[in-house]
């Protein structure tokens, strides 16, 4: 307990930053080492910045902030910042949207803040205190209990046989005169009542079983060994015997039962008429290029529509994917980095550029330095149509685009954003053939009922959209245009992504892990009970508890799913009976503190708890 205290603990600092660009008494100190940071300090953040206290976010300095906060609060997705203020008293961390926490990171944006929280009384500190806490308390094993339950019977079932031998024997050394029978005149020998003592002891001693530590011993030392080919390393020889006494498995969900990658699930577009729609599922869970590719797809059949689409998903995007080791990650936000690895897998129409781009990868593959990934075809769209503009996301209109210069001469507006905030500023629709009709109910019916299908499989739909018509910004080339000033103000962006071409939509999750499906299939089977505590959002927690199989696709979840914040404020007879129902349970938009609090009741139930995750969360 105490190594693994010590280990959260390691990974605790690891994630705190180290130094803080700050105003303080009028002058600017770059380099401030954070914990030199005191309440009231001023603190700039910009992007891929650590957070180093919890701080109130004071000004914007862009129109969008975005913090990666998965770390803390189990998220799968970056969260955006304001500087409206909160006023519920109680608020769950999930919904301080003024706040920023240490330990998190900026990808989006830059801001000031003011430090409120530093050190220990940080929300990453106030972890730490419980972690220390637990690591001081000292709870008996399952087997360490039976093993001194049986020591307290058989300690009493010896004394007891011991008692009963030595007192059989009495007539050897304690004897009555047999003339006149009186229970006074008796004979005691100490030396004969010391010799039966001794026998009792010794027949005390050899009923120990003195082998008994060395078979347990042996047996768990067996069983280690057994989970060590099985890539389950145990650090105390207990832990296997408690492990198989497991009755209630509390798993979270971010990183543990998903994958923690972003990826495309399936896209959406028209077919050849307003009434018919095409959709195409994709295969892969990661960061990686390679790992699967859309079903039933074809280079060669990328028609104007996909074509359209893929353009979208690689110029209207800032991330970027790199290696890390044999692991692919997202540098930027990772929704942006799964619309790459879709580009990557739609492949380019061009073939002469197909074939080198082949080359390059295999050449790539080859390489000493894989670190960064090249993504080819991303790259082909990038030179052909050059960005010459950014509107950058905002929560008002959710969504960005950019002005490119397409091979023609002309602009064209891309963008991508929610997927009703697009369908909204729609005019048109783009066809298969590239042909582009005006957007009737019809059409707009057929998309929103495939919107609600893929909202409720627990998919972040995301909307892409063009616009040919830019009026003052068709000859747009630099910021020295003279429209470039409408573009200074944030205000304007609505109009200019005003009367869009509908494309598609495309559908994303943070995927289950492979192995996940049949590892609650086997809990099940062992008659082990399967809880998922997860800082996620209530809707995401029980599409992927539903996909995973701890739910069927049927189950009435009313009883069964609960935010953390519901579940606490339950009197404690009603939690023990949420709890101790049978089947699975899952709890969302929970905080440390509160599965803290979860497992205790379970302890206090009498069940054996396990608890897994990736996170010191």
């Amino acid at each position: 307990q105490e190594s693994n205290a010590e280990k959260a603990l390691e990974a605790l600092k690891e994630m705190q930053c180290d130094c803080a660009k700050v105003l303080r008494d009028g002058y600017c100190v770059p380099d401030l080492p954070a914990r030199e940071l005191v309440p009231g300090d001023i603190v700039e953040l910009r992007v891929g910045d650590k957070v180093p206290a919890d701080m109130r976010v004071a000004v914007l300095k862009t129109s969008m902030l975005r913090v990666e906060q998965s770390s803390l609060t189990g998220e799968s997705m970056p969260v955006t910042k304001s500087t409206n203020p909160v006023f519920m008293d109680d608020c769950e961390l999930q919904a301080k949207d003024c706040m920023v926490f240490a330990g998190t990171t900026v990808v989006n944006g830059s801001c000031i803040c003011i430090v409120i929280s530093t050190g220990m009384n940080t929300e990453i500190g106030k972890i730490q205190t419980q972690i220390h806490e637990a690591s001081l308390e000292d709870h008996d094993t399952p087997l360490k209990k039976k093993l001194d339950e049986f020591g307290g019977r058989l300690t009493t079932a010896i004394g007891f046989i011991c008692l009963v031998v030595w007192a059989i024997n009495y007539r050897n050394f304690i004897t009555w005169d047999a003339d006149d029978g009186s229970i006074l005149n008796f004979r005691f020998s100490f030396e004969k009542c010391t010799y039966y003592f001794k026998i009792a002891v010794a027949l005390a001693v050899a009923a120990i079983p003195e082998g008994l530590p060395t078979v347990i011993t042996t047996c768990l030392a067996l069983g280690t060994r057994k989970m060590a080919q099985k890539n389950a390393i145990v650090r105390k020889l207990p832990s296997v015997e408690t492990l198989g006494c497991t009755t209630v498995i509390c798993s979270d969900k971010t990183g543990t039962l998903t994958t923690n990658q972003m990826s495309v699930n399936k896209f959406f577009t028209f077919g050849g008429k307003t009434t018919t729609s095409r959709v195409f599922h994709v295969e892969g869970t990661t960061y990686n290029p390679k790992d699967g590719g859309i079903k039933d797809w074809s280079y060669y059949n990328m028609d104007a529509n996909l074509h359209a689409l893929a353009e979208i998903c690689a110029i209207c995007n800032d991330a970027g994917i790199f290696c890390n080791g044999h692991l692919f990650r997202a540098a930027g936000l990772p929704t942006e980095a799964a619309l790459k690895v879709l580009v990557e897998k739609m492949g380019v129409p061009d073939e002469k550029a197909r074939n080198r781009i082949r080359h390059e990868q295999l050449a790539a593959d080859c390489s000493i330095d894989r670190s960064t990934v090249k993504l080819g075809c991303c790259d082909w769209w990038i030179k052909r149509s050059r960005r010459v503009a950014t509107l950058e996301f905002d929560r008002i209109r959710k969504s960005m685009s950019v002005i490119v210069r397409e091979p023609t001469g002309n602009n064209r507006l891309l963008v991508k954003g929610a997927a009703e905030s697009i369908l909204e500023r729609c005019s048109h629709v783009q066809l298969a053939d590239g042909s582009v009709v005006s957007m009737d109910e019809t059409s707009r019916q057929i998309i929103l009922l495939r919107l609600h299908e893929m909202s409720s499989k627990g998919l972040r739909c995301l909307g892409f959209a063009y616009k040919d018509d830019l009026a003052e910004f068709a000859d747009y080339y630099s910021d020295t245009h003279p429209a470039h000033k409408k573009l200074l103000d944030p205000v304007n962006y609505s109009t200019i992504e005003s009367n869009l071409i509908f494309v598609g939509i495309v559908g994303l999750r943070d995927p289950p892990r492979e192995e996940v499906h049949k590892a609650i299939e086997d809990c099940k089977g062992a008659g082990i009970k399967v809880i998922v505590i997860t800082g996620d959002n209530k809707s995401t927690a029980e599409a992927i508890c539903q996909e995973i199989g701890l739910f069927s696709d049927f189950t009435d979840l009313k009883g069964k799913s609960y935010t953390g914040k519901e579940f606490i404020a339950l009197p404690n007879s009603e939690k023990f009976e949420v709890l101790s129902k049978p089947n699975g349970l899952v709890f969302s938009r929970a905080e440390p503190k509160h599965k803290q609090d979860i497992v205790r009741l379970l302890k206090e139930s009498g069940e054996i708890v396990a608890m897994t995750g990736d996170g010191v969360n």
